[in-house]
């Protein structure tokens, strides 16, 4: 055989080889952009909060920045009475995307539009009630209780607006073409943060800030209808039959139960602080967890950014393929959660000290139980997007409420002997039966062994284990003079964390194919930038 054959069926079989590797390709790549879009938004967030909190301190005063508080985790309880028909559209579409059926989708819309009006009466009535009792649940004194008031009900109306605003961004998610509204989520931040800090130096209140979120939902939902409109051919809405809302309304009431129990989670530890001790108490218990809720949101991000593609893999059943790619997701999770949590553990302190003064810390024992939160929510979100990626949020849910009952029953005891660092183990100890269960549930999903092989677990738990406690004993020597130093220290650390985790926490079969896929990644994402 010639030389030139030989070289024309090697390049035959390149581009076999090629072609088998690009669905795979093609949804790492969007992946990849759909987490630089929302680390682009998320990171641009963090900044305006790292401005903007600070003003909002200083301008409404420790316990008034305390009610403030409190008020956002009472309105978003609120996403229980909506159905959460946005969040259904958008697993629903991300698990159809393969079907070529734009009428059918459309028709979907139309769902979610329909759920949201039928659960619109409940939403009113449930806003209303929280508006009455706001000044009695965050112990505003009398004279702020119709401030207090009006703000709660400039809250609701944002609410009322997101949910509109989230339908169109859904679809865009759902069809994983979330990264075509990247930057646009950033700069709607940053003119949010010009029109907070406007309305505290104008001295309009709690009311004032409120009003800005009320301005800033109507141009969000605006804008990204527009964006949609573009981007995706069927978008549009359809009349539904009775059976599809139905349909939909059953993904949506257990999708509503877990926003419910979630909500529950994340906000009872602020509303429980509260009521049981202080809204200046609260103000730092936010600030010393502020570094650890930010990675959260940061891994949550990234998580979200792969859905669409896993619930487009299940909803074709290849169970091998998500299986494989969820090892990588929880090995890559690990990686970022043991390095950081242990530059958290280490800096937090002069992050602090440097940002609104060391008064706000918590100490050392609560720096470290925060960030074990993080941990631990980091793991059960992970488990959490697979059963929901294929639509089986109804034991995921009753799971979810155990949880939920046994943390809040938890917290409330221990936080009257112990305060915060009792609040901080009763969420840990509740929500260990979603970190024992969630795993198997997933296992099972996707037809894998309903075993679990814990001795793959020892290596990485002791270089957890290891780095924390070392990170923790240093952490509280040491205190930054300055932002240039604190940056520079922060740096050095995660690195010498990441390397440490990487070799010492990893075994060689869990190593390579995390570098290959993070090689990977940087690799779609250089080649859209070059685009």
């Amino acid at each position: 055989m010639s030389a030139s054959c030989l070289d024309a069926s090697a390049q035959l079989d390149l581009g076999k080889h090629e072609l088998a590797r690009r669905p795979d390709e093609r949804l790492t790549q969007k992946a990849s952009l759909n987490a630089v879009a929302l680390l682009l938004d998320y990171f641009t967030k963090i900044a305006v909060g790292l401005v903007v909190t600070p003003i909002l301190v200083g301008g409404l005063g420790r316990s008034v920045f305390g009610i403030w508080e409190m008020l956002g985790r009472l309105i978003g309880y609120m996403s229980v009475t909506d159905g959460r028909p946005t969040e259904a559209l958008r697993l629903v579409i991300a698990n159809e995307q393969a079907i070529d059926d734009p009428a059918s989708k459309r028709r979907y819309v139309g769902s979610a539009l329909a759920i949201w009006v039928l659960f619109l009466p409940i939403l009113v009535a449930a806003g209303a009630v929280l508006v009455w009792l706001s000044p009695t649940l965050t112990k505003a004194s009398p004279e702020s209780y119709f401030s207090v008031r009006v703000t709660a009900a400039f809250l609701v109306i944002n609410f009322l607006l997101a949910n509109l605003a989230a339908l169109p961004e859904s679809v865009l998610r759902g069809t994983n073409l979330g990264y075509r509204r990247m930057g646009l989520q950033a700069g709607l931040n940053v003119v949010g943060a010009i029109a907070v800090a406007g309305a505290v130096y104008l001295g309009l209140g709690l009311i004032g800030i409120a009003g800005a979120q009320v301005l800033l939902s109507a141009i969000t939902g605006l804008l990204f209808w527009l964006v949609v409109r573009k981007y995706v051919s069927w978008f549009g809405i359809a009349k539904p039959s009775r059976s599809e809302i139905r349909s939909l309304l059953g993904v949506s009431v257990w999708n509503s139960l877990g926003s419910l129990i979630a909500k529950l989670h994340l906000a009872s530890d602020v509303i429980i602080l509260g009521v049981i001790a202080s809204s200046s108490l609260i103000t730092t218990y936010v600030l010393t967890g502020y570094a650890a809720q930010t990675v959260i949101g940061i891994i949550t991000l990234n998580l979200g950014a792969a859905s669409p593609g896993m619930g487009g893999l299940i909803g074709q059943k290849q169970y091998a393929k998500t299986a494989a790619l969820r090892k990588e997701i929880m090995v890559m999770n690990w990686l970022l959660v043991t390095a950081i949590g242990s530059t958290i553990l280490l800096w937090n302190k002069s992050f602090l000290h440097l940002w609104v003064g060391t008064e706000y810390y918590a100490g050392t024992w609560v720096n470290l139980l925060s960030v074990l939160i993080m941990a631990q929510t980091v793991f059960i979100r992970s488990d959490a997007y697979v059963i929901d990626a294929a639509l089986q949020l109804r034991d995921r849910v009753l799971v979810s409420a155990l949880a939920g009952i046994l943390s809040i029953a938890f917290c409330l005891v221990l936080t009257r002997f112990f305060g915060i660092l009792g609040l901080c183990l009763g969420i840990l100890g509740g929500r260990l039966t979603q970190t024992v269960c969630y795993p198997f549930m997933a296992n099972a999903l996707l037809d894998r062994s309903r075993g679990l092989r814990l001795y793959g677990l020892v290596r990485p738990g002791l270089a957890m284990c290891l780095l924390f406690a070392s990170s923790s004993y240093v952490g509280q020597r040491l205190l930054a003079r300055n932002w240039i130093e604190w940056a520079g220290c922060v740096g050095a650390s995660l690195a010498v964390a990441l390397c440490f985790a990487l070799v010492a926490g990893l075994s060689t079969d869990s190593r390579e194919p995390l570098i290959k896929r993070l090689r990977l990644i940087c690799l779609s994402i250089g080649s859209q930038l070059r685009r």
